[in-house]
């Protein structure tokens, strides 16, 4: 069979990168145009894996991606982590100095805010930081400038004003891929991403995560994002060591599940190797 694979964003975005990393036998990348679009490509089998970035090490989770995985009819069967180096472009003879307007994804915003704090410009959102770039170019403008990477500058033929740029010089984001299964082969080395409910009550959430006490399983991450129909109320991702049929993770799901309002399954995919 051959593997397709999806992106957010045209040539040079930073998922762009992760595809190539997490699916190096793809015949064919292809770059769509939003997060959503890379969600609905997979669920509908139009590409056989769709590439996200779910978490940066400097902003935490992505919360887009969070968002669409609860909605979505998808499983994350890969992660992996790529540095990220963001530069500030612009077309030929633009400077910092006499730039107006700065586009990006609102992630790289977030991941460059000391640059902004010094700066007097207008941030105007972009689907990717490809989108940015390739926006910068069409305007040939020398005030508009983007926060995109090196292969971006030199696809679009845009010159690096500033390299570097981000609040930190190490900077990581954890990207997944999506496809609409779960396959589990072997016993070491997996995680498992999940969903739940609580319900409104105090202890709730103590007596939820209790499940994974109970069992030892390790829980590596835990994020509270908000029921779109529920002012108010939250909901929790979780990922967990384990598969969903390890011996200690089974029991722990079905003791969450007794505790919990809602359980959703993201999927369980081998843990990525440091």
């Amino acid at each position: 069979m051959s593997v397709t694979v999806g992106y957010p964003g045209p040539v040079g975005s930073h998922s762009g990168a992760a595809a190539a990393v997490l699916v190096p036998d793809a015949v064919r990348s292809v770059g769509l145009p939003s997060f959503t679009a890379v969600v609905d490509a997979a669920a509908a089998a139009e590409v056989t894996l769709g590439v996200l970035p779910i978490e940066s090490s400097l902003i935490g989770p992505i919360a887009e991606t969070h968002d669409l995985l609860y909605r979505a009819p998808l499983s994350i069967v890969r992660e992996a982590s790529l540095p990220i180096h963001h530069c500030i472009v612009g077309v030929a003879g633009a400077t910092l100095d006499a730039a107006t307007t700065l586009r990006s994804h609102p992630a790289a915003f977030d991941q460059c805010r000391e640059l902004l704090a010094e700066l007097d410009v207008r941030c105007i959102p972009a689907a990717s930081t490809a989108d940015a770039a390739r926006e910068v170019a069409d305007s040939r403008d020398p005030r508009v400038l983007a926060i995109a990477s090196h292969e971006a500058a030199e696809h679009y033929d845009l010159e690096v004003i500033a390299d570097d740029v981000g609040d930190h010089p190490t900077a990581f984001t954890r990207f997944v891929a999506l496809a609409p299964y779960t396959q589990i082969a072997g016993t070491d080395g997996w995680r498992t991403a999940l969903s739940f409910v609580t319900d409104h009550r105090p202890g709730a959430l103590f007596h939820a995560l209790g499940a994974f006490a109970r069992y030892n399983v390790n829980l590596v991450q835990l994020v509270s994002r908000p029921l779109p129909n529920s002012p108010w109320r939250y909901r929790f991702d979780a990922v967990l060591d384990g598969h969903v049929f390890d011996p200690t993770v089974r029991p722990a799901l079905r003791d969450l599940r007794a505790e919990t309002r809602e359980l959703r399954l993201f999927g369980s995919y081998p843990a990525e190797v440091k």
